[in-house]
């Protein structure tokens, strides 16, 4: 019989630990199909909104100066053709922007968290080299970086696209709009993060690709409905006043109307409509009704309701954070050391075995 000695570890082995995984550049090689197309879709929409800031809305604006230079009595031409291409192509950028925040849930959930979670994939990295909480915050970091970065510059050129027709062009989108309000801000932003978190939320809730996909679409959409019915209410609106006789005062966003009473109470409007009615007139005596009020947002309220939504909505975004790490603690357990840690312990000060052959 012979024994066999196994070797010592090495200086260098005991005391350097091996090298944990590069995490960025496997999450980039693994989702690069996603990243290709996420690129592809920013530039062409990027190019879109710059043809639409420049030569459409130009094109558009000569147009409706051509038109409004008409005599009715007289015949004269103008370029329709123009305005109609600066109609549509503002139309289909503003959907595509819009349809952003829910592209990124659907991906999230379905591909980037969903597919690993339900095959098996995440679990292996788990155990073999990345910690649960490392695994989660690099594929909820790198993706968020990317998304901001390319909602943000699709934002800023329809925000300079729409600003660059309004006054120019008699058939533009009011910034009251819904789809335009959020188009060109930085709320749609917030909802493309809320969308990446609320992914990652269900698909470790449910574990399965398909079912993340519809849920994370779901949480995106409620966040953005809620977000669009909160907005009026997250700064104080101005208050107009008109008579009885001439009607409420229209422009800007609209929060409520109702009518004033001798008290000054404000009351629901029973929507008769002016004193020019006789039987609005009687109407009104009876109520004690003095005048319309109006409760609006003027333009300059553009920017601190657009702040204040996002505040909201990333706030929202790092409680979707949270309970997703929640959820993946409870789950797993607590973070096991790495597999290099573990080597390097191993490897610190253990004796040699020996064995019989």
């Amino acid at each position: 019989m012979t024994t066999t000695t196994a070797p010592a570890p090495t200086a260098q082995a005991a005391g350097r630990p091996a090298g944990r995984p590069r995490l960025v550049p496997w999450l980039l090689r693994l989702h690069r199909p996603a990243l290709y197309v996420w690129a592809g879709l920013v530039l062409v929409l990027a190019a879109a909104l710059a043809w639409l800031w420049g030569p459409l809305t130009d094109a558009a604006a000569a147009a409706w100066r051509q038109y409004d230079a008409c005599d009715m009595n007289t015949r004269c031409s103008y370029d329709q053709d123009a305005i109609l291409r600066y109609k549509d192509v503002y139309g289909y950028t503003t959907f595509a922007v819009t349809a952003l925040p829910f592209v990124v849930a659907a991906w999230s959930g379905a591909a980037l968290f969903g597919r690993e979670l339900e095959n098996g994939t995440a679990r292996l990295a788990w155990v073999q080299s990345v910690s649960p909480a490392r695994w989660l915050a690099a594929k909820l970091a790198l993706p968020a970086l990317l998304v901001a970065g390319g909602t943000g510059v699709l934002v800023t050129l329809h925000h300079l696209a729409w600003t660059a027709g309004r006054g120019r062009i008699d058939t533009a989108k009011p910034w009251t709009d819904d789809l335009t309000l959020h188009a060109g801000g930085p709320t749609t932003v917030a909802f493309a993060l809320a969308g990446l978190t609320a992914g990652a939320l269900v698909a470790l809730l449910s574990r399965r690709a398909l079912p993340a996909l519809a849920l994370a679409l779901c949480v995106t959409g409620a966040v953005r409905a809620a977000a669009s019915w909160a907005l009026p209410h997250l700064w104080p609106a101005v208050v107009h006043r008109s008579g009885l006789g001439t009607g409420y005062t229209s422009g800007g966003l609209e929060v409520e109307h109702g009518l004033i009473t001798t008290g000054g109470a404000h009351i629901a409007d029973p929507g008769c409509g002016p004193t020019t009615i006789e039987e609005c007139r009687r109407l009104y005596a009876d109520l004690h009704a003095t005048a319309f009020y109006t409760r609006t947002h003027p333009y300059s309220h553009y920017w601190p309701l657009q702040l204040t939504t996002t505040a909201l909505v990333l706030a929202l975004t790092g409680l979707f954070v949270l309970a997703a790490f929640r959820v993946l603690r409870r789950t797993t357990g607590p973070a096991a050391p790495a597999a290099g840690d573990t080597r390097a312990e191993a490897a610190k000060g253990t004796p040699a075995r020996a064995g019989r052959a």
